[in-house]
Parts: C-alpha cells; structure tokens; sequence
C-alpha cells in the first residue's frame, strides 16, 4: 500500500512528536501569555435593534471589539460538548493526543485520504494563534512543539478559556461572545443547552455549520455533537432526549447592510464609540425596507451584468420629509463595505445642470430664453486658455434653455454660470446641501466638483417638493432599553427657491426623458409624471442618473473604485437610467400616479422656440412654455409675422 504525502506527513509528525518527548530541553520557546491585552465582556449587554419606518425588524447592531468572557461564564454543557466533539480526551493527553495521531493515521491510510484529523483542542488554538493554515511538518512540528508547552505553563481551564475565546464561529464571529450575540442575542452564561450544541458543531466548519447555514446541515452537525455527548458520558439517555426536544431557533439574519453600517456611523458621530458598546436600544429608521431590497437587487444583480469589476450605488429619497428610503453603496457588502452612495466623492457631470438652471431661473432667466452655443474661449491661469465643448463637439446655433437643459449643452451651461456668477451659484448649491468650494471656475457647469451620490440626489428633492431643502433623516426615533422614546428626530425643511422657479425646472426636465439623453426613459415617463438627469464623466469615467417623482427621488451612480474609462456607450443615460427605472418601476408599482402641482404663481403661454417670444399664428413652431408670473415675454415674435397672438392662459398641470 503506498502511502500519500499527507499520510507520510503524519506519520513523521508522530515519529518526531515522540522524540520531543522523550528529549526535554529541545524546545524552549516561551508562548506569549493568553490574553495579555483583551477587553472582558461587560454583562447585560443587548444589541441595539433596527426596524424601518413601518416597524419591520431590520437587524442589529453589535460591537466591532472582541471581547473575552471568562470560563466561568461560559456554561459548562458548552464545555463538555466542545471538548466532547474537538477533543475527547483533552484532559487526558499533554497537549498532543498520540493515541488520536496514530488512529487517525491508520485511517488514512486505510482509506488513502485525510479522513480524520489528530489535532487537539491545544493544538488549534496554538494554530490560530501563530501559525498559517498550511499542511507542511513543519508546521505541524511547530505546533507540537507550541502545544507541549502551553500544556506545561496553562492549566486545561486556562487552555480551553483561550479556545473559546479565539475560534471562529462564521459570519465574522470570533470567540464565544461574539457568536452569541451575533446568533442569539445573548451573553454567553444565558445560552440554553440547545443553543450550546448548536455552537459547539461550528467550528469543525463556520461557513457551513454556523446557525445562519442551511436548515438541515446545521440540525445534522447538532445531532452529531449531542451523539458524541453520549458516546463519552457527558449526557445520559434522559438528557439527551430533554435537549433534543428543545428548539434554539438564531435571530434573524442581518438585512440592508450598507444601511446598518450607515446607522453606525450616525451614531457614533453624534453620541460617541460607547454607544455602540452600551447596547440596549431600539431605532425607527426612515428605511423603507421593501424598497431597501429592492435597490439591492437592482446593484447587485443589474451592475455586474455591465461589467464584472464595475461597481455601482443607488439612494432614493421621500422628496418632502427627506427621509432616506434606501442606501445602497455596492454590489456586495460581504466583498466590499465601502459605501458608495455615501463616501464616495465623484464629479458628477452635466448631472449638475439642473442647479445651475434653477439657479439661473432664480436670477431672472426663464426657460424660454434663447441662447448661442457659438464656440467660446475663456482664460484660465497664467497665459492659457479653456475652450468648452459640447458632448459631440459640435455647435448647434440658437435654442431655448428648455433645449439646452435637455440636449445637455456644455457651452451653454458654461455661458450660463458665467453670467450668474461661480461665486452666487456655489453659495445657491450650498444652500441645497451640496457644497461646491474646490472648483472655483466655470469648469463647475460641467460637474469638475467631486460630491457623493447622497448629497447630489437629496439637491433635486426642492425641485420635486415646490422649492424646500428637506434635512435628511436616516434615525427618526431611538428608544431606551425601556422602550421609552430617547430621541425624536421630526422633519425639518427651509425654503431654498420659488415654488414657481422649482416646478418650471421640473418641466424643462420632463423634456430629458422624452427627447433628450435620456430619452430611454420615454414610456416610463408616459406612465408617470418624472422628471431627471443623466450625467457622464470625461473619458466615460462616471455615469449618473437623478431623477424623480412627486413622491420619490433617486440616483444612480456607476464607476470602477479605481477610477478609468469605461469606454465608449458608458454614459448616464445609457447604463444609469435603465437601473433607475427598474427601482423607480418596482417603488411605485402600488402606489397612485400623481403630477406635480402647478404654483398659482405659474402661467403658460404660447411662444416661438425659435426667439423665445409671444408665438403669432404665422409662428410654424409654437410651444406652451412656464413662465413666473411677471416674467413671461410681453413682445411678439419678430422672426415671423407679427399678427397678434393668443391671449394669456394658465395651463392645467404637466406639459
């Protein structure tokens, strides 16, 4: 019979382990001591639980320490069931069971494969300790060597405290007390028998047989502890019958974690690490959880299709309360954390458009006001120059704002920043919660400031409310370990622009998803009344998509975390808008189509687009163009004849 490498590997190792024995002196190496510096487990401690604005249970939020709980809290069945199920004979054996090397070296042999492990409770928590997981002799010799020794300075009280204490029990619970507030919500000492034959089968296989695995493989692995509990003593046959009859059902799984991790942030920042450790609490978040995991499936499962290292984010808003319904800051949290959607800080494009032109509606333009996009030529620095150009390069002559905003013009935008003023608009976008200081020059029309996904949507919702800045709200309640209200955090706005000046730059983008970049959008905003943005990087670094209904607003942002060029077609409108209206679509499916309210202060006349005046009947072009009240053109168009024109009417709602 030939013999493995793995075989050959343990049969040295017995060989050499017994020469140690036999030959003292040979290793002397001092083991550190077990814990010189850990954090022991403070008793009572409760998780603070999160649910979402309609009191649905969203998960928990737990320390990131690892703390250390002393043996004598650590409930003895939990005990005797490890050691029965890791290490029978743990108080028998010095640190190395020969008996169980030889055994299973003769099984695998037998079987010509690794089929049984001979590491004792001593050996794994040395390997954990110090050495990598690799199975080579030496590494093997190393951790006899290392487990002699600890058998000699620590008793088997102090061995078996460490085990505990450092095993990995999946789901990135380390130790004891992790797993049991992670799985149950307890303190180790208030574990049922059940839920400590639960635990005791995780460590053989955290990933498959930790209390969040599969249903059937974790009962399965139960069952074998609890057998091996028999077969050693440690229960007798009532016993064992009275634990397998008791249920230890875990707490649920954690959902929304990018949300969960942005609660944590929130509250640490207003009330300190400590509250994270105190524990105890209850939040009422503006979480809406069916739209949470509905803005999950939407990164998860539409970015990775674009391509496999892009990543994606995705932030939906209530425009009014400024309630923050969903987050989403990547594909996936488990692979990577980093939230996108609320510390990333990308330039956002012509996605900063809308600003500009609301900010220039408020310094007198109108949306029917007819502009050039003549090339122009700026200075910029010592002795040189900046030319901005449009998307295609090009130049398209004479359009109304309307078509500028929707086409996405560069040039117009650039010589609309430049005659309300960098400085004005920096302070207007500022007001809507979106400073823009880096970039002080014209470059900031084409959105050269880097801002994250959070703030550039939560910009648009005074467009969709009638003019108000709402402040964003992710905690609108925290309650006390007594369920009395610790915390109310009620709606705040403050009015940033006319009603009037909002609702006409929500129409002037209407236009966006009809006729311009992201015209994709047309049947979705035949269905409902939308208005939104498309946004696209220099060498297609960046695509973006803000949009929103009366009841909703959103964003999309797409990009690689190293930014690059993600080729040609990598735009807003084609990559980011679609995801948005796959959420918008899934969001408003039971809800009531509702317009956006026309202000009294709102009047539609008839105009030619051509000049921007009151249309005659010889006009062929005419429009219903919004106007505030007072600013509407009081001349009739000159380009055709001058006949006169309708009277005045105030148009019903929408286009």
């Amino acid at each position: 019979m030939v013999c493995s490498n793995g075989h050959l590997q343990r049969l040295v190792v017995l060989c050499l382990v017994l020469f140690l024995l036999t030959s003292p002196g040979l290793a002397q190496t001092q083991p550190p001591p077990p814990y010189a510096s850990h954090h022991l487990l403070p008793s009572g401690y409760r998780s603070i639980k999160v649910f979402d604005r309609q009191s649905r249970f969203v998960g928990r939020l737990l320390p990131e320490t690892r703390y250390w709980v002393t043996i004598d809290r650590i409930p003895t069945f939990l005990q005797q069931a490890v050691v029965a199920v890791e290490d029978a004979r743990f108080y028998e054996h010095g640190g190395i069971d020969l008996r169980g090397i030889a055994r299973a070296a003769v099984k695998d042999v037998v079987k010509r494969r690794l089929a049984e492990g001979g590491s004792t409770i001593t050996q794994q928590l040395i390997k954990n300790r110090y050495l990598s997981g690799e199975k080579t002799i030496d590494r093997k010799l190393k951790e006899g060597v290392l487990a002699l020794e600890y058998e000699q300075k620590y008793t088997k009280r102090q061995i078996l405290e460490m085990y505990l204490n450092e095993i990995y029990y999946g789901n990135g619970a380390w130790g004891i007390a992790q797993a049991a507030r992670l799985y149950f919500d307890k303190n180790p000492e208030e574990l049922t028998e059940a839920e400590c034959a639960l635990l005791a089968g995780v460590p053989k296989n955290p990933g498959r047989y930790n209390p969040l695995g599969k249903p059937a493989e974790v009962g399965q692995r139960r069952a074998v502890v609890l057998k091996r509990m028999s077969e050693v003593g440690a229960l007798n046959a009532r016993q064992l019958q009275q634990v397998r009859s008791q249920t230890a059902a875990p707490v649920p799984r954690n959902q929304a974690p990018y949300y969960l991790a942005h609660l944590r942030t929130l509250l640490i920042e207003h009330y300190g690490s400590g509250i994270i450790e105190q524990g105890g609490l209850e939040l009422t978040t503006a979480m809406d959880l069916p739209l949470q995991l509905q803005a999950e499936q939407v990164i998860s499962e539409g970015v990775p299709r674009i391509a496999p290292q892009l990543q994606g984010a995705l932030v939906a808003f209530d425009p009014v309360s400024g309630d923050l319904l969903a987050a989403v800051g990547g594909t996936n949290f488990v692979s990577s954390p980093y939230n996108r959607a609320l510390q990333a800080r990308r330039q956002p494009g012509s996605a900063i458009k809308p600003l500009l032109y609301a900010f220039a509606l408020e310094s007198g333009a109108t949306a029917g006001d007819v502009w050039n996009d003549a090339p122009v030529t700026y200075p910029k620095g010592y002795n040189e120059t900046w030319k901005p150009l449009n998307y295609d390069g090009k130049s398209h002559g004479t359009m109304s704002l309307r078509q500028a905003l929707a086409s996405s013009n560069n040039v117009i935008a650039v010589k609309l920043l430049d005659a309300v003023g960098v400085s004005a608009f920096s302070d207007f976008s500022a007001g809507l919660g979106l400073p823009l200081r880096t970039q002080q020059d014209l470059s900031l029309a084409l959105g050269t400031e880097e801002v994250s996904l959070h703030d550039l949507t939560l910009a648009y919702a005074p467009l969709a409310n009638g003019g108000n800045r709402p402040q964003p709200r992710s905690i609108t309640r925290i309650y006390n370990s007594y369920h009395k209200s610790w915390d109310l955090r009620p709606p705040a706005s403050a009015p940033v622009m006319s009603s009037a000046n909002a609702y006409i730059t929500t129409q002037m983008l209407k236009d966006v998803l009809v006729s311009g970049t992201a015209r994709s959008l047309k049947s979705f905003s035949q269905q409902y009344p939308a208005a939104g943005k498309t946004g696209t990087t220099n060498d297609y670094r960046d695509a973006w998509f803000i949009g929103y209904t009366p009841q909703l607003v959103a964003g999309v942002w797409l990009g690689y975390d190293q930014p690059r060029p993600g080729g040609k077609g990598f735009t807003g409108g084609a990559l980011a808008a679609p995801l948005w209206e796959r959420f918008m679509r899934a969001a408003l499916a039971n809800r009531p189509v509702v317009d956006f309210t026309k202000p009294e202060t709102v009047v539609a006349i008839s105009i030619d687009p051509a000049s921007g005046l009151l249309a005659g009947p010889a006009c062929p072009r005419q429009r219903d163009e919004y106007f505030a009240s007072g600013s509407e053109p009081a001349e009739y168009c000159p380009l055709h004849s001058s006949e006169p024109a309708p009277a005045l009417t105030t148009a019903p709602n929408g286009d």
